[in-house]
């Protein structure tokens, strides 16, 4: 068996390349290189995908975080609920704006706990920030609940969740806003950095054109200071590209995880089962296994290539020193941290190899 690669960006490319260059070559003939029709082409069937009013395209997921809460009023003091075991971005964008991030643990399925969010809630709070951990929608339901009673607003971290789904809600469409990433490692991806937020206020969504562009309402005048953070010309025309191969994509990874699940033995590997409500996009496959370093070592000697998300928890990152917290605040996501594995799961994967991989696993604990 040759080498499984964790991702494979190449054989995308390889496989886009004849379709792909007249569509960037266009872009170059058309002297456009910042907004213009492929921007805008992609905000309309981005919202449509997302079942929102409007999408706006932005340079990260990131940026979509921060002036999404900056447009809703959330800055200095004000403390915004969110899990420590997501990417940094999600934690970072709190801090960027002032806020304080509040950490509450998780489910067995890595995403935030509902029944944690409530006992965390202070005169302060303004915000809960669900993340949609390796592209499984939170327990929205209880979220909105309880954002509801307490008069809270909702921020969508869906940076892993294009294209998911929950009681067939498409994730993006449950907060005032959503930040969407579009990095090259994402399902949805750019060749570069990108991103976009999703929102059905209107007046959001004006603020965010604005701002993602000095805050320019023309050429010569400055209606309020902005920032650059627009998405390229040629990242949306790769987009819009892309946008109308996901569900394909999707479906692929999808059967990955189905056989996944039907060859781990479970008896050794834990991995959270899909419920008949959710329709989970895999960003990444994570399984949680004891003696997590020694196979992936064993793996990577047999050719197959993994990764961890994320192995250092937020609140025990250096930079979250300042916040206060300590080893031991959030067992779950500690526990996890040591024992999650993310499993090869793009879409060029093979059944052969996917058997092989299952099957490895499967020897490394029968020894």
């Amino acid at each position: 068996m040759e080498k499984i690669p964790y991702v494979n960006l190449p054989k995308q490319w390889a496989m886009d390349r004849d379709e792909l260059l007249p569509i960037l070559e266009a872009v170059f003939n058309s002297g456009n290189y910042i907004g213009g029709d492929q921007v805008v082409n992609f905000e309309e069937s981005a919202a449509a995908l997302c079942n929102t009013r409007f999408a706006v395209a932005l340079n990260s997921g990131t940026d979509a975080l921060i002036y999404g809460m900056l447009a809703m009023g959330i800055g200095k003091g004000d403390e915004v609920i969110t899990p420590p075991n997501s990417f940094i971005a999600s934690t970072a964008a709190i801090v960027h704006i002032g806020a304080v991030p509040v950490f509450v643990d998780v489910c067995d399925d890595q995403n935030i706990d509902p029944e944690k969010i409530e006992k965390a809630i202070t005169k302060k709070t303004k915000a809960i920030m669900p993340v949609h951990l390796t592209g499984r929608v939170a327990a929205m339901k209880e979220i909105l609940e309880i954002s509801e009673k307490h008069s809270l607003t909702i921020v969508e971290d869906a940076a892993q969740s294009i294209g998911s789904k929950l009681y067939d809600k498409p994730s993006g469409s449950f907060g005032r806003i959503a930040g969407f990433s579009a990095h090259p490692l994402k399902n949805l991806n750019a060749a570069g950095d990108a991103g976009f937020l999703t929102t059905n206020d209107e007046k959001i969504y004006e603020n965010i054109c604005k701002v993602r562009n000095h805050g320019l309402i023309d050429r010569n005048t400055v209606e309020i200071f902005g920032v650059v953070s627009r998405m390229d010309a040629l990242q949306a025309a790769i987009l819009n590209y892309r946008l109308k191969k996901l569900p394909e994509l999707m479906e692929a990874r999808r059967t990955n995880a189905k056989l996944y699940q039907q060859l781990l033995n479970k008896e050794h590997v834990f991995f959270p089962e899909d419920k008949p409500e959710e329709f989970n996009t895999y960003h990444t496959f994570v399984i949680q296994v004891n003696r997590r370093d020694e196979l992936k070592e064993y793996l990577l000697s047999k050719g197959i290539e993994t990764s961890i998300h994320y192995p250092i928890p937020i609140h025990l990152q250096p930079a979250s020193k300042s916040l206060g917290y300590k080893l031991g605040d959030f067992p779950k996501v500690e526990a996890q941290a040591s024992r999650i594995l993310t499993l090869p799961i793009n879409q060029f994967l093979k059944q052969d190899q996917i058997e092989y991989i299952s099957a490895t696993v499967n020897e490394f604990y029968s020894k």
